[in-house]
């Protein structure tokens, strides 16, 4: 999986409030079932750096993360209605073609949902292609043009 970038604050089309220092996504946090089937399935399917984090894991993307709740991981605090596992609708930018991610998913047995079809993500004007994490999370690969 290619690397996971940023985008520079001044990419944004729409005018926001100026915050100083600048805000950016950190970490969000998903609830897994299955530490070993998660692991594998983040790790070879949307290229995660595997974190061990005491009773649990998490998974790093560049400079983003997703902290998991699973199995002996006791999390505070936690949300008003805390996440449960197949709860989440993550996307995830895709940096070649929807084609290739296509490509990507089916060589790794993965089915598509739904796909290609357009999206409108942080950097505009997409397509993406829509798969399920092993506890039935909805994931999306989106694409942006290159030119």
């Amino acid at each position: 999986m290619p690397e996971t970038e940023t985008q520079p604050v001044q990419t944004v089309e729409t005018p926001v409030v100026a915050l100083k220092p600048a805000i950016h996504l950190d970490h969000c946090v998903i609830h897994v079932s299955d530490w070993d089937r998660s692991n594998a399935f983040y790790r070879d399917v949307v290229g995660a750096e595997i974190i061990e984090r005491g009773a649990g894991f998490a998974y790093r993307f560049g400079g983003v993360q997703l902290n998991c709740h699973g199995p002996g991981v006791v999390a505070e605090p936690v949300a008003a209605e805390p996440v449960m596992p197949g709860n989440s609708d993550l996307c995830f930018r895709w940096s070649g073609t929807v084609e290739e991610a296509m490509a990507h998913l089916d060589a790794l047995g993965v089915a598509v949902e739904l796909g290609p079809v357009e999206r409108h993500g942080a950097a505009g004007a997409g397509q993406s292609v829509y798969f399920r994490d092993p506890d039935g999370s909805l994931l999306e690969f989106i694409t942006y043009p290159t030119s």
